[in-house]
């Protein structure tokens, strides 16, 4: 099975088109799009918040979708229903991180890797149901994960905090291929190690 399609996009991050989403994306919501690009490429990885203990959402996530919240894009549950024989039976979506102008996105830093299934399932439905016309995922590359793992005690952090089974690329790829998105269009922006800042006092 071969790879996802990597493209050349923002420097510090490996992205990757499934569907052509960047076309779509980048015609048809330049809206969007702009917002995704320019907060994407002012983002930081800080020592500060990697540094930082845990909470019901990371500072590094936190960071991300504020920056999304300040240019419109918000926090959205969808209410949908099946109806069968005239009975309906409520099938409300799960919230997505940043939604603006059909485009859906999530953004997963160090959850637990069945997280994609979630968010992959959601843009499935989306776009079958004409709500999203692509979904974007924002995570860790595999550079960075390897480097995170390597690294982890200079972040304070217990060896395997990081782990394998946390959400990042290598994780994600063969969801997308493997159909869970269904015909959803998919972008995929992958921090690396490169976005790295080392913004403790110098003594």
């Amino acid at each position: 099975m071969s790879g996802l399609p990597k493209i050349d996009l923002i420097p510090g991050w490996d992205c990757y088109d499934w569907r052509n989403a960047r076309t779509i994306l980048e015609h048809g919501h330049p809206s969007e799009w702009g917002d995704i690009v320019d907060v994407l490429t002012a983002a930081r990885l800080p020592h500060s918040e990697l540094a930082a203990k845990g909470k019901n959402k990371t500072e590094t996530a936190a960071a991300i979708d504020s920056k999304f919240y300040e240019r419109g894009w918000v926090e959205k549950q969808f209410e949908t229903k099946i109806v069968v024989d005239e009975v309906e039976s409520a099938s409300p979506t799960h919230k997505v991180d940043c939604f603006k102008g059909k485009i859906a996105l999530e953004v997963e830093w160090n959850n637990k890797d069945p997280f994609f299934d979630r968010d992959l399932n959601n843009f499935r439905l989306l776009y079958d149901l004409r709500v999203a016309d692509v979904g974007v995922v924002v995570t860790r590359s595999t550079a960075l994960q390897h480097w995170l793992n390597q690294n982890y005690d200079m972040f304070a952090k217990a060896h395997g905090t990081f782990g394998a089974s946390t959400t990042h690329f290598d994780k994600l790829e063969p969801r997308i291929l493997g159909g869970g998105a269904g015909g959803c269009p998919v972008l995929v922006f992958a921090m690396t190690p490169a976005i790295y800042v080392d913004d403790r006092a110098k003594s």
